[in-house]
C-alpha cells in the first residue's frame, strides 16, 4: 500500500494547505473509517462544484489547487479527498469513468456538445480491508438547487451517483469505467478528453470556457 499512501504530483498529500485542511477536518476519532467519512463531507461541501473551471493546465488537477480556488470539478475534488486521506494514513487512489448526465444544464450541453461526461473522477479509499468508492463532486448547496439528494458516504458501501433525483427522473449513469490509478494519468486523461471534445482543445478553448463561466454563478 506504500504507493497509495505517498504524495503524488496531483494527489499532493504533502502540500501545506492539504495537510492543514486534512488535520482540520479529520475529526477527533482515531478510527480511519470515521475520519474518511468526515473528510468526505468536508471536501464535498467546502469546494464548490463548477465544471467550467476545467483547464488544459495540468496544475489545476491538483487537490491543493481545488482547495486554493474554492471551486472545481470532479477530478480535482477527488484528488483533494485522496490527498487528505493519504495524509491521515488511509490508502487512496483516483478512479476515472465516462458517465451520462440526463439533468445537465442546456449551456453545459452546448459547451460539451454531448450529454456524456468523459473522465469523471472519483476517489477510492481502502477501509476495513477493501476498496470503497467515494464521490465528493457535488456540494450540498448545488444538489439542493437541482433537487438532488446530496450523495452520502458511510465508508462501507460504494458512493457513486444516485441514478434518480428526488422526483424520480433519471439522473446519471456510468457508461465506461477506465479503472483506478495511483495518481491522475495525465497523458491518458487529456488524450481521451480530446477525442471526446476536440472543439475544447482548439485555439478558442479559453474563450469558450470563459464565456460559459457565468452559468453556475447565476444558478
Amino acid at each position: 500500500m506504500r504507493e497509495y499512501l505517498s504524495p503524488g504530483r496531483f494527489i499532493d498529500s504533502d502540500h501545506p494547505a492539504v495537510v492543514e485542511f486534512a488535520e482540520q477536518h479529520r475529526g477527533a476519532s482515531r478510527d480511519p473509517l470515521a475520519q474518511a467519512i468526515s473528510l468526505y463531507h468536508a471536501v464535498r461541501d467546502a469546494v464548490r462544484y463548477n465544471p467550467y473551471t476545467f483547464s488544459l493546465d495540468p496544475q489545476t488537477l491538483c487537490g491543493s489547487y481545488a482547495l486554493a480556488t474554492g471551486e472545481s470539478y470532479c477530478v480535482p475534488k477527488a484528488t483533494l479527498l485522496a490527498g487528505c486521506a493519504r495524509h491521515c494514513g488511509i490508502p487512496a487512489r483516483i478512479g476515472l469513468a465516462d458517465v451520462k448526465n440526463h439533468l445537465s444544464t442546456p449551456r453545459l450541453l452546448e459547451l460539451l456538445r454531448s450529454d456524456v461526461f468523459a473522465m469523471h473522477g472519483y476517489t477510492e479509499l481502502f477501509l476495513n480491508d477493501r476498496w470503497v468508492k467515494a464521490t465528493p463532486a457535488f456540494n450540498q448547496q448545488l444538489c439542493e438547487l437541482f433537487n438532488v439528494a446530496p450523495l452520502e458516504f458511510d465508508g462501507i458501501s460504494d458512493s457513486v451517483f444516485h441514478p434518480y433525483n428526488r422526483d424520480g427522473a433519471l439522473l446519471m449513469e456510468y457508461l465506461v469505467d477506465h479503472g483506478q490509478f495511483v495518481d491522475v494519468p495525465e497523458r491518458f486523461f487529456f488524450e481521451h478528453l480530446k477525442k471526446c471534445y476536440p472543439h475544447l482543445f482548439g485555439e478558442h478553448q479559453a474563450k469558450v470556457l470563459g464565456d460559459m463561466q457565468s452559468d453556475l454563478s447565476r444558478v
